[in-house]
């Protein structure tokens, strides 16, 4: 199974399915698969992959999963990295014991910068739509794609020339005067923009395209990737979806450039789970316990339903086919159930076509229907992760019974050779 050059970490579903806790444990000596860096190829300061270390927990957002093995990580080019909340991410691992923890970040030049100036405008975008909100984090993640696609957008780079980064900023601020006001972003906050940028670019080690070759030489890399496949921004279910690609081409894409293998892991829990608004065809009233997951303000509720392999299959079809799965939450007690099909206006259906890519129109027709999807429920009897296994075509690598890594045990896949 890890045959091959490096590994991808990839949600199956809505996210929250435990993707820091894989990448904690393929990078912990436990695993000894000789990693040498995490490499974060989506997403930005609103991930939330939660890890529990012998008593210590954090909530990575923009540091990678490895970072209590002590693995170093890489925030790539289509990162989008929130300067301010790395700071107060990299105050919080030091209070947990991490020495020096920006010593362990390299962040590539190309990556945009989310600044104070995304997040207001997209609360304001999303207070907008009242009862029709997308779900978003509230944390600029989609306004700061957004408008780099039609303008000279700030990125990590220009943190290292302030005069450069302070007209980014002025059109910036400009551009968003409609929406959120300039005093929302005044000159003196501008300035305290670019004086904090420029602390950032002296704190943090600022690289190149060359990085990744870099890392890759001395061994293994773990491609974290943030949300889920199903909230991916052109094959996910549209509008409901993150401005973000979650399904891995980006890092397969990466990993050709180097010249390596991949293996993809595609985890998820044994129940669905979603943030805020959004089809979730199995929703029921399961009151599992959630210690690590709560309402957000701008996400909304935190949902939960039976799980449904039609929706996995859906994601591992998206992801072009997976190498693994990894099996979470096993330690739920009772009988679980699972979606066999679902019924709808337009009769029964057990499979979903992924169509192609950036047909966002098929996206929001999959969405409709699911809106309207009665779910007919099985009873899993079997041991949850040998069901998915058969019913989803995937060896089971990793399965965890608990949130802490020791709760992590291998797979009858594990290490088995390709």
């Amino acid at each position: 199974m890890f045959g091959a050059d490096h590994l991808i970490v990839v949600d199956l579903g809505f996210g929250d399915a435990g993707k820091g806790a894989t990448a904690d444990w393929l990078c912990s000596p436990e695993a000894d698969l000789g990693v040498t860096a995490v490499v974060r190829f989506n997403g930005g300061a609103q991930a939330a992959h939660n890890v529990v270390v012998h008593g210590r927990h954090h909530t990575f957002a923009q540091f990678g999963s490895g970072t209590f093995a002590g693995v170093p990580t890489l925030l790539s080019q289509h990162m989008l990295v929130e300067p301010i909340a790395l700071a107060a991410e990299s105050e919080q691992l030091a209070a947990l014991g991490v020495p020096d923890p920006l010593g362990l970040l390299a962040v590539d030049g190309r990556a945009l910068l989310t600044t104070p100036i995304h997040i207001a405008a997209n609360r304001a975008r999303e207070d907008a739509r009242g009862s029709s909100r997308h779900g978003s984090c509230g944390r600029g993640i989609g306004e700061t794609a957004w408008y780099a696609l039609e303008h000279d957008a700030p990125r990590v780079s220009d943190c290292r020339a302030p005069a450069v980064l302070r007209a980014k900023l002025d059109r910036l601020a400009a551009h968003y005067d409609s929406l959120i006001g300039p005093s929302s972003h005044g000159y003196e906050s501008i300035d305290a923009m670019v004086a904090m940028c420029r602390d950032f670019a002296r704190a943090v080690r600022i690289t190149g395209a060359d990085e990744l070759a870099r890392c890759a030489q001395s061994g293994r890399l773990v491609f974290e990737g943030a949300q889920g496949v199903l909230l991916d921004e052109w094959r996910g279910l549209h509008p409901h979806t993150t401005w973000s690609t979650v399904e891995p081409r980006n890092a397969r894409a990466m990993i050709n450039e180097i010249g390596g293998t991949a293996t993809v892991l595609g985890v998820t829990r044994t129940y669905m789970t979603r943030h805020g608004a959004g089809p979730l065809p199995t929703e029921a009233p399961l009151r599992i316990p959630e210690p690590h997951n709560e309402t957000g303000h701008y996400q909304g509720d935190f949902r939960q339903g039976h799980l449904d392999p039609i929706l996995l299959r859906y994601a591992i079809d998206v992801c072009g086919g997976i190498d693994g799965l990894v099996v979470n939450h096993l330690d739920i007690p009772g009988t679980l159930c699972a979606a066999q099909a679902y019924d709808t206006p337009a009769g029964r259906i057990a499979e979903l076509a992924p169509g192609r890519w950036r047909d966002l129109d098929h996206q929001q027709r999959l969405t409709d229907q699911l809106f309207t999807a009665t779910p007919i429920l099985t009873s899993i009897d079997d041991d949850p992760a040998t069901w998915l296994a058969q019913r989803l075509q995937v060896p089971v690598v990793l399965t965890g019974h608990g949130p802490a890594r020791h709760d992590r045990k291998p797979g009858p896949a594990w290490m088995e050779p390709d």
